[in-house]
C-alpha cells in the first residue's frame, strides 16, 4: 500500500487504520469531507500565497460546498475504477438525515458521493489517488485555470 498523509497519520497516532470496506457510506464521507477540506486549502495556499485569510476562505467554501463537488463527482464519473463508482454510489445513495443549506437534495447526495469516495481513498492509503482526482475534477474551474496561469507566469 502507498504511503500517503493517512498511512503516517496512523502510525504517528499509533492507532489502528480502520477497514474502509467495513464503514457506512456516511462514515466514509464524514473523514472524507476532512480530506478534501485540506486537500483544497493546502492548494490554495500553495497556488494564491500569502493573501487575506477571508478570501481564501471564501475561494476554499466555493469549492467545498455541495454545489461543486456534485459538479466533480458527476465530472469523474467516467474515470472512475468500478469499486470506486460502488463506493461512490453507496454514498450518493446513503439516507442521509440531514442537507446543506443551499444545495438541492440531488446536489447534496452527489456531493455526499464524492465525500464518500474521497475517505475511502484516504482510509485505504491511497492519497496519491485522492490527489489525481480533485486534480482532475478540478482542472475545467476557473480557480484551477487562474492559479495555473498565475503559476506559468511565475
Amino acid at each position: 500500500m502507498e504511503k500517503g498523509v493517512g498511512g503516517s497519520l496512523y502510525e504517528m497516532l499509533e492507532v489502528a487504520r480502520p477497514d474502509p470496506k467495513q464503514l457506512s457510506p456516511l462514515v466514509l464521507a464524514y473523514i472524507g469531507d476532512s480530506i478534501y477540506d485540506l486537500v483544497i486549502r493546502t492548494y490554495l495556499l500553495s497556488a494564491r500565497g500569502n493573501m487575506p485569510v477571508n478570501k481564501l476562505n471564501r475561494m476554499a467554501c466555493s469549492l467545498v460546498r455541495a454545489q461543486a463537488q456534485s459538479e466533480m463527482a458527476l465530472r469523474l464519473e467516467p474515470v472512475l475504477t468500478q469499486e470506486e463508482e460502488a463506493v461512490y454510489r453507496r454514498g450518493r445513495n446513503a439516507k442521509s438525515y440531514t442537507s446543506a443549506k443551499n444545495a438541492t437534495i440531488s446536489e447534496y447526495r452527489h456531493a455526499t458521493g464524492f465525500e464518500a469516495l474521497m475517505g475511502y481513498l484516504y482510509l485505504l492509503g491511497d492519497f496519491k489517488r485522492v490527489l489525481e482526482l480533485v486534480r482532475m475534477a478540478l482542472e475545467d474551474t476557473d480557480i484551477w485555470q487562474n492559479s495555473a496561469q498565475e503559476r506559468i507566469k511565475n
